[in-house]
């Protein structure tokens, strides 16, 4: 256990157990009222899921979009998340998700100093359901120069090991072959973050402002309890943190957890990409004093490859984004037939992946494989590969469509009539098959410069040709502790067990299944966070600034 900010105690106002964008906004919350609070993080680093993660925030009718003159509405939003969660959520969590997030967001811009761009033409991910908008709903952190902000403590922090670009450039850009690397180099050596690092960096530098103390290496295993009020928490090691108002449980999923994801999830769950420290403690606490669990059968679904990748030591999978949704590409089952349109949200196509073939008693879909030729490499790359240079472990290559087909085991007649069937089409830009590049959001990740009509289509014609073998994977579960609108606990019994919040993917998200756009993760998480440092700290849970809120215009993240 080692304090890495703050003064070190027993006791504290407000105890919080995990250190991702929930228990920080929680944390936050509660220290600008004057609240004494301590951050415990299991791991030597801060940050958890989110600073590995995109940043982004889903935030509907939020007062930037309301700025900028883009028309939308909490009314609007709720169709649409209710239709996206497929009726499984909880009225009064999604409430207070699309109540709230707006006076959360101007809470971290006014009191924390939280700096945002503004997404205007960032497309939902669910275009064909009613309430869905084009843009407006998902913001994403700045540039941050947490040296400068932070000092030794950055050392503390969990990094994604990328280059420091903005999920709005990369949209930008489109593929890793035209980012601009020396830039990027550049960014980096000022001591620039950028992305989930950025927003968990922001928020730290307002804790380290209010003096809040941050410990490391400090693993939450038992709450205290006296006369059913919770009053603190043991650690592993047997120390133990008092708090004085109440504890906040925000240690992330259970993902990494094998035998408690095989028998909560719906699906199999082969890889992740969060920090390995995520294995449900803040579950297992919850459980111990009679806590309520709920939405376990879920998570952050996303199509995955393993490339060798590790986080803490541990193989991690890699979420894929333009190597499936650049033209030139598609994805094939286990038969060697495209099955999904490869371009649409990653939530939703990883669901495809979940398939069960019921006739062989296997899944159908997974292994998947995308396919791509050598004019794809050549324009995009693969991952971190590019062509000319040897071919890497994780891409399968032949000369042929034939004898790529033998390499991955699938029929070979199947997929030389797939590729045939789309190149026909695709020349033509379009996808009667899927209705790939029909939305706003397959455009919105296409590519607007490829010579073909459809931004998101193109055929796939000169060998040598690549497989990368896809594979069901998940940001982290997202269900588990229940709580109420206010963040509470709740016992078994519905009744809020005093003393006791949770917030993010230690909770039942407010979604539930649903994923309503870019940011769904972060947006409800960071809201329930700041509603728990309301109720803890005695307020109500509506912001009302005493200055304006800064709002930041949609600019140039690379100047």
């Amino acid at each position: 256990m080692k304090f890495v900010n703050g003064t070190s105690a027993d006791t504290y106002d407000v105890v919080i157990v995990g250190s991702g964008a929930g228990a920080l906004t929680a944390a936050a919350t509660a220290a600008r009222t004057g609240k004494s609070v301590v951050v415990l993080e299991k791991s030597d680093l801060l940050g958890g899921t989110s600073a590995v993660s995109g940043g982004m925030l889903w935030v509907a009718d939020n007062h930037h979009a309301r700025k900028a003159g883009v028309t939308d509405s909490k009314a609007a939003a709720a169709v649409y998340v209710r239709a996206v969660a497929r009726g499984r959520g909880r009225e009064e969590l999604l409430d207070a998700a699309l109540n709230y997030g707006d006076h959360m967001l101007r809470f971290v811009e006014a009191e924390c100093g939280v700096r945002f761009i503004f997404l205007d033409n960032f497309p939902d991910y669910r275009q064909d359901l009613p309430g869905a908008v084009a843009g407006g709903r998902t913001i994403e952190p700045e540039l941050f120069n947490s040296t400068e902000a932070l000092g030794g403590l950055r050392a503390h922090v969990r990094s994604d090991g990328r280059a420091p670009f903005t999920m709005q450039e990369y949209e930008e850009w489109g593929a890793f072959t035209k980012f601009p690397w020396d830039e990027l180099a550049g960014r980096q050596d000022a001591g620039l973050v950028a992305k989930g690092q950025a927003l968990v960096s922001m928020l730290l530098a307002s804790l380290v402002r209010d003096g809040a103390a941050l410990v490391t290496g400090a693993r939450g295993h038992r709450l205290l309890t006296d006369g059913g009020r919770v009053t603190g928490v043991e650690l592993e090691t047997g120390e133990a943190f008092h708090a004085r108002d109440g504890v906040v449980l925000a240690t992330g999923g259970f993902e990494w957890d094998r035998a408690l994801a095989d028998s909560m999830l719906a699906s199999r769950l082969y890889t992740m990409c969060s920090p390995p420290s995520n294995t449900g403690d803040g579950l297992r606490m919850s459980q111990r004093i009679g806590g309520q669990t709920r939405g376990t059968r879920e998570a952050w679904w996303a199509p995955m490859a393993v490339t060798g990748d590790t986080r803490d030591g541990q193989a991690i999978g890699t979420l894929l984004r333009f190597e499936r949704q650049g033209p030139g590409s598609i994805m094939v089952n286990r038969d060697g037939r495209r099955f999904a349109n490869e371009s649409q949200n990653y939530n939703d196509l990883a669901r495809s992946l979940q398939s069960w073939d019921s006739a062989a008693n296997r899944t159908l879909n997974t292994p998947a494989h995308v396919i791509v030729d050598h004019g794809y490499l050549e324009r995009y790359g693969i991952l971190a590969h590019r062509a000319g240079r040897a071919t890497p472990d994780y891409l399968i290559e032949a000369p042929t469509l034939a004898e790529l087909a033998a390499k991955i085991n699938v029929t070979e007649e199947n997929l030389q009539a797939t590729v045939a069937r789309f190149n026909e089409f695709a020349a033509n830009g379009e996808d009667p098959d899927f209705g790939r590049g029909e939305s706003a959001y397959d455009k919105y990740w296409g590519d607007a410069d490829c010579p073909w009509p459809n931004p998101s289509l193109g055929p796939l014609e000169s060998g040598p040709f690549y497989a990368l073998e896809v594979v069901n994977g998940a940001f982290g579960t997202n269900g588990g502790v229940a709580t109420d609108g206010s963040a509470r606990v709740l016992d078994v019994d519905n009744r809020p067990i005093p003393g006791l919040f949770a917030a993010g993917n230690t909770t039942e998200n407010a979604y539930a299944a649903g994923y309503p756009g870019a940011g769904a993760t972060l947006g409800p998480i960071m809201t329930m966070g700041y509603l728990a440092g309301r109720t803890l700290a005695g307020l109500s849970p509506a912001y009302v600034s005493a200055v304006p809120s800064p709002v930041v215009e949609l600019v140039e993240t690379g100047a």
